[in-house]
């Protein structure tokens, strides 16, 4: 049945009821709604306003979520209730077939700074490797008729991620209230509610590496010796084992910054096994004094070990010189396939080395 919203205020022991008031023109609610999609109950980035599409119609807001995700949110305006539903789907089809690069391109174009700065100010990290790998559609409408909620329900029901918000203005006095519900809650989507995209992920070059490094560990032992470690779980051991020789790869300290670039010129081994050059000899690392404690160093279970990378640096800093901006890549993870082109291309200048593999 249609949505009805209807507030009391409590005066003593009486109940008074607010006046529902005319909403504001549907251009109004778009401003709003561009200026603050939290309205709608979930953090988002709006990324495109009036999109025009390729079948030449203009979709009213496109925003992403934090994982990624992208929401199609379509105005009634003056068309039938059936009509916006049908011009929602109409744009879904399109949008679910956005690459990763058509949604950087779209919102570069409309936030007028490099997507990835806009993504981390809103969310707060820099935006996940894949993007658009499920999609939303929302009609927002002070009203639906009956009919056009049942089919709302209905494609629902068969997995077509679409609901429909409702906003009501109230009056009280001399304040007024503006007042959200949603035709369906979350937990009342099937399973199999979820739109795939045909693309997602950015395409790796083979080559380049992120790597994270701090904890116990010294940057300054690293640099000195041509290493990078991990360990004190399989999480953090299986990923740094998984660079090869050949590999570039990008060192970042959490929380401070990238500090270096170098290739690895060897496979993953203990810390107890580890050997360093100096002064032109192979030498144990766990032989020379290091500023780092490496607590893992001598843990007796593979995963749980800490283990060693030889590295041979092309560039350096130290950490007080670490570089970071926002929207640059990090990751929890020890090493992982670094393909934001967004970082690789800042990191390329920072550091003067080619960003793609040659």
């Amino acid at each position: 049945m249609p949505v009805e919203m209807r507030m009391w205020r409590i005066d003593g022991q009486e109940a008074r009821p607010l006046t529902a008031a005319a909403l504001p023109t549907e251009s109004e609610l778009h401003e709003f709604l561009k200026k603050d999609p939290s309205l709608l109950g979930t953090a988002l980035l709006v990324i495109g306003s009036e999109v025009i599409t390729p079948f030449g119609k203009r979709l009213d807001l496109l925003a992403i979520d934090a994982d990624g995700n992208l929401h199609v949110l379509e105005l009634k305006r003056h068309r039938t209730p059936r009509e916006v539903v049908a011009q929602v789907l109409d744009y879904g089809s399109w949008v679910s077939t956005l690459s990763r690069e058509d949604v950087i391109d779209i919102a570069e174009k409309y936030l007028g700074q490099p997507f990835e700065a806009s993504y981390e100010g809103v969310f707060g990290s820099a935006p996940p490797d894949e993007l658009n790998g499920e999609l939303q559609l929302t009609v927002v409408a002070s009203a639906l008729d009956m009919s056009s909620e049942r089919i709302v329900m209905y494609l629902r029901s068969f997995g077509v991620p679409i609901n429909a918000v409702f906003f009501t203005y109230i009056e009280d006095d001399e304040r007024r209230y503006l007042a959200r519900s949603w035709l369906a809650t979350s937990d009342e989507r099937t399973s199999n509610s979820v739109a795939k995209s045909t693309s997602k992920r950015a395409t790796w070059n083979g080559l380049d590496w992120y790597v994270s490094f701090g904890g116990e560990r010294s940057w300054d032992d690293a640099r000195n010796f041509g290493f990078v470690s991990a360990g004190g779980g399989k999480f953090y051991s299986q990923t740094i084992r998984a660079l090869s020789e050949g590999a570039r790869v990008w060192v970042n300290i959490p929380q401070t910054g990238y500090v270096g670039v170098g290739t690895v010129t060897g496979p993953a081994v203990r810390f107890r096994d580890a050997q360093v050059r100096v002064d032109g000899a192979l030498v144990p690392l766990e032989a020379q004094s290091l500023g780092g404690s490496y607590t893992h160093r001598d843990t007796e279970i593979d995963d749980d070990a800490e283990w060693v990378v030889p590295v041979d640096w092309i560039r350096t800093v130290p950490v007080n010189d670490a570089y970071w901006e926002k929207g640059l890549f990090a990751n929890q993870n020890s090493a992982c396939k670094l393909r934001q082109e967004f970082t690789l291309e800042r990191l390329a200048r920072r550091f003067d080395v080619h960003s793609d593999a040659e």
